[in-house]
């Protein structure tokens, strides 16, 4: 029952970035939500386009001082800061969002397909970024999700991120990169093209696609 558990998984990290609730961040959108579904970019990058000059041109974008971010695998006793830093990261988003629970992070961490990665600045963590991998291969990496705090939004943590994710992708054999940007979120549209993303479609999810069995 592969297929099953892999739709459950990604309903679950859909369920984790997004809501149908009354916590949407727009007066309107539970109501546009109900009735017309949310719609998101399809976005993708061939891994054979991350060229280390491709990546030394991206890296010229960044803050000198998140250069020196260090990045590590996140471990169960670092979901409780993910959960924090994605609650005060997405107040600033022009998405629907709702603060998670820690139980589900947990779920998504122990899927064996996914991976957290944590960004750490100045000492303290300032974002994170989590990784899937989908396809009957585990062929297509995906990144299902992104946070950086406020302060740090804007300034090149978020594509350190990317590139870490890029790397790991390129550990892991994957052949190209996928993700999804909600139509209305312009900032976040520009940052993943910006990373060398091209959009490829459209989907529009539906409550079904977000509620757990």
């Amino acid at each position: 029952m592969p297929e099953l558990r892999d739709n459950l998984k990604q309903k679950r990290i859909r369920n984790f970035f997004l809501s149908f609730d009354a916590a949407c961040t727009e007066e309107n959108l539970q109501e546009k939500a109900e009735k017309e579904g949310l719609t998101y970019i399809q976005m993708k990058l061939p891994v054979e386009k991350i060229t280390e000059e491709f990546e030394e041109e991206i890296k010229k974008r960044v803050e000198k001082n998140f250069l020196n971010a260090k990045i590590r695998k996140a471990k169960e006793e670092d979901l409780e800061t993910i959960m924090q830093i994605h609650n005060r990261a997405w107040m600033t988003a022009n998405e629907p969002f709702r603060p998670i629970e820690l139980e589900s992070l947990k779920k998504i961490h122990e899927y064996p397909e996914t991976e957290i990665l944590i960004a750490k600045v100045y000492g303290s963590d300032g974002g994170f970024i989590i990784l899937d991998r989908e396809g009957h291969n585990n062929e297509i990496g995906v990144i299902a999700g992104l946070g950086v705090l406020p302060r740090y939004q804007r300034k090149g943590l978020g594509t350190i991120l990317g590139i870490a994710a890029w790397n790991y992708f390129k550990e892991e054999d994957v052949n190209e990169l996928r993700c999804e940007v909600y139509k209305d979120n312009e900032v976040s549209y520009g940052f993943i093209k910006s990373l060398g993303f091209e959009e490829y479609g459209k989907k529009t999810y539906t409550k079904d696609d977000f509620l757990l069995d």
